[in-house]
């Protein structure tokens, strides 16, 4: 071969390897917001899309290949699109004048009635339709991102039901194979796929809005379900289930698959419901870590839906995160979106643990069978029972999938440790396939004294950590240990709640902590809702159970109980904007449980913090009538956004007015209208202004302060009075640091709250406080 052929074979295989490595990936492209309105015509959508393929041709070459790289063009409310390219071709994309962000595609996970009542809400609900309509949701469309619909279930009956409202310009996707079939309750079911496939080319995807999971089931009958008498999990909690707005239209949009949710998928869907009208979004679901920085506001796919939704006047409720008691793991912390905590209820499921020593140790379990209560049997360690050849006994000890030995666990209750990687049902799976008689799950120190009622396949039990030397104690110290489970209950009022779940993500935001969150917390442990009966309730497929109810715990439960007050407080305010409706759940939530103590924090035993909670837990009757709200424009969100550091040029995509400009003087971000206050730092004295508007009858409203440690607080003026409806009063308040030394620094907490003697409107006030 000469030189000549060598050099061609050498440039042909630098190409090739080139080519190789230049791997494309998926993109958002987000351009802001679309110039035609919500009466864009067709010609208008295609003109959006022409232009999306024009704008990356480009870069691209040509417009075929546009079209190619483009499977979502966002043409409705939100202007982009969602593309494969190569990472040198987004980064070039992003210094387009008219691109505002460029970001990956990338899979968010799901932050996986007993609730409503212990809520106060069923001494003000008809038990029935047919009267005070507006308190039940009437006229409102709730909307979920989850998982899709399981259309059969009772929660979403139209019985009773009034006709579609007018407003709705949504549809059903039944004409698939798996169609779903909608009524005058369920008026809505589209998904969403072409991003998870770019991410998890061989996710099973169903051209359907039917859900295969259960966890979009169960956030939208809690959300707004039908009042079903005689809901139960295999006898556990039985009684009528409903959401928080039954009278309510919903609406699934399903965007989250198996392997997780695409953020592309998760912004299609915004581009739809807002085109849909909904009124209310809820979003279980989250990138499950903090923002790495302020531009991220504008790199993810929920903060910029739900700034899109704000502006159209919905509201949009989202959860936490399930990275708790981690300081600043909190998910979806945009100041515009209603972000929930979780919290327990005072429904528990006790069930005892019977030493052969008569002694009892109270425990918690949601078995669906019992063992017979006339003999005990033997109890064994899950590390004395290995299978044979097990090299690690550890697994073992844990009840690891195939660790334990079939003759040795046969007709005993095995103890297994709990642990942060195997999961607590799929351990009492493997106690019942060695042939078990029945499951003790232990808590180590890390999980302490947080124990969880679970739909175990067997007759199964969790106990503390405190009473785990109770137990093994009594094995190491008896020739022949042995036990028995006592049969499954439910009780109501005994356990001391609301309580801060272990696992609800905390505060500060990483981003601006001059913005309080969570700005909430609401029910989110042991929830019933309405399931799916494609999988079992425990997700395995050796558990051939199917329910038509299930429980299930995270901050993804505890989102749509705020959604569903939100409707509520639609319905009946429907001239109240999404930031007003903010304000009336945040200043009338509480702070003390059920025994008028502070609400513990379970992951410490402590008294639980804003951090934690937010603003308190929800009240939703009181949420109705709050007499004061901070209100907030679409306006004061982008001159905070201004004040992190984006221009005029880019912001003005989300406001009709095409003259906003960043004011020359940036806000200070503790001055955006919250209905909390939070310092970021405080080293001498800051000033942060409110404004309060009258939404309740004329009234004299008095200022009470209950200062942060070390803070000096003062307000001013200390008395606002309102003549009318609609008239606005603003107010300062002037915090100054008196520490005197450095280990005196850090956060402080108190409270501020306005009052006519009727209303509270009460205002968390955090305060990090460090040397000058």
């Amino acid at each position: 071969m000469d030189g000549r052929s060598l050099t061609l074979l050498s440039f042909i295989l630098i190409v090739t390897i080139t080519q190789a490595f230049a791997q494309k990936k998926s993109y958002i492209v987000y351009l802001g917001h679309h110039p035609h309105g919500s009466d864009a015509t067709i010609e208008d959508h295609e003109r959006a899309k022409a232009s999306h393929y024009d704008l990356l041709a480009s870069y691209l070459g040509s417009e075929e290949q546009a079209r190619d790289a483009i499977f979502y063009s966002y043409t409705n409310h939100i202007n982009g699109f969602a593309a494969s390219m190569e990472e040198k071709e987004a980064e070039e994309l992003t210094k387009h004048p008219d691109v505002v962000s460029v970001f990956p595609n990338k899979i968010y996970k799901l932050h996986t009635t007993r609730s409503w009542s212990f809520m106060d809400m069923m001494n003000n609900m008809p038990s029935h339709r047919g009267s005070n309509k507006a308190n039940l949701g009437h006229n409102v469309i709730i909307a979920t991102l989850d998982t899709g619909v399981w259309p059969e279930s009772k929660s979403f009956s139209d019985e009773g039901m009034g006709p579609i409202p007018s407003k709705w310009r949504g549809s059903c996707e039944d004409n698939t194979k798996n169609k779903v079939h909608c009524n005058r309750k369920l008026i809505g079911a589209k998904y969403f796929y072409k991003g998870i496939l770019e991410l998890s080319p061989n996710e099973n995807v169903t051209d359907s809005a039917r859900d295969d999971l259960g966890h979009g089931t169960h956030t939208l009958s809690t959300a707004a379900g039908s009042f079903v008498p005689g809901a139960n999990f295999f006898g556990y909690a039985n009684g009528t289930a409903h959401g928080g707005a039954p009278d309510a239209h919903v609406a699934a949009y399903k965007v989250c698959w198996a392997a997780g949710c695409s953020n592309a998928d998760i912004l299609a869907a915004f581009d739809a419901a807002l085109h849909d009208n909904v009124d209310i979004l809820s979003l279980s679901l989250g990138s499950g870590a903090s923002f790495s920085g302020g531009t991220d506001f504008l790199n993810d796919p929920i903060a910029l839906g739900s700034l899109h939704a704000v502006s159209r006047g919905a509201t949009v409720v989202c959860s936490a995160g399930n990275g708790g008691p981690d300081d600043m793991s909190i998910n979806n912390a945009a100041p515009w979106i209603v972000t929930v905590a979780a919290s327990t209820i005072d429904r528990d499921y006790p069930s005892f643990l019977k030493l052969g020593n008569q002694h009892i140790i109270k425990a918690s379990s949601q078995e669906s069978e019992s063992l017979p209560q006339n003999k005990l049997y033997p109890f064994i360690n899950g590390s004395d029972a290995a299978a044979p050849g097990l090299v690690n006994v550890t697994e073992a000890k844990l009840c690891n999938t195939s660790s334990l030995d079939p003759e040795k666990v046969k007709g005993k209750i095995v103890v297994c440790m709990r642990d942060l990687e195997i999961a607590r049902l799929l351990k009492g799976m493997t106690v019942k396939d060695a042939g078990g008689a029945g499951m003790v799950l232990v808590n180590n120190e890390y999980w302490g004294d947080l124990i969880i009622a679970d739909p175990h396949v067997l007759p199964a039990t969790m106990i503390t950590y405190n009473d785990s030397f109770t137990l093994f104690s009594y094995m190491k110290d008896t020739k022949n240990p042995k036990g028995n489970i006592s049969p499954k209950d439910t009780r109501i009022g005994a356990q001391q709640a609301p309580a801060m779940a272990e696992f609800s993500s905390r505060g500060p935001s990483y981003v601006t902590p001059q913005i309080l969150k969570p700005d909430v917390t609401a029910p989110g442990v042991n929830i019933l809702a309405a399931f799916t009966e494609v999988v079992s309730p425990t997700g395995f497929d050796e558990d051939k159970r199917r329910t038509p109810y299930a429980f299930l715990s995270g901050t993804s439960m505890s989102c749509p109980h705020v959604s569903g007050v939100a409707g509520l407080l639609k319905a009946a305010h429907p001239d109240w904007s999404a930031a007003a409706i903010k304000s009336a759940i945040m200043t009338t939530a509480r702070t003390r449980d059920n025994k008028h103590m502070p609400m513990r924090d379970l992951a410490t035993g402590n008294e639980a913090t804003p951090f934690a909670y937010g603003n308190g837990h929800m009240r939703p009757t009181r949420a109705a009538e709050p007499g004061l709200v901070y209100d907030t424009i679409v306006e004061d969100y982008l001159k905070f956004l201004c004040t992190l550091g984006f221009n005029s040029t880019y912001l003005r995509g989300f406001t009709h007015d095409k003259h906003f400009d960043c004011p020359s003087k940036p806000m200070m971000l503790e001055n955006l209208n919250y209905p909390s206050i939070s310092v970021g730092a405080l080293n001498t004295t800051i000033v942060v202004t409110r404004t309060l508007k009258n939404v309740g009858p004329p009234g004299t409203y008095y200022v009470r302060v209950d200062a942060p440690p070390r803070v000096e607080v003062v307000v001013k003026p200390k008395v606002l009075v309102f003549s009318k409806v609609g008239e606005e009063k603003k107010y300062s308040v002037t915090m100054t640091s008196r520490i005197k030394e450095e280990s005196q620094e850090g956060y402080k907490f108190g409270r501020l709250m306005w009052t006519d003697g009727k209303h509270h409107v009460r205002s968390a006030i955090v305060v990090n406080v460090v040397s000058s």
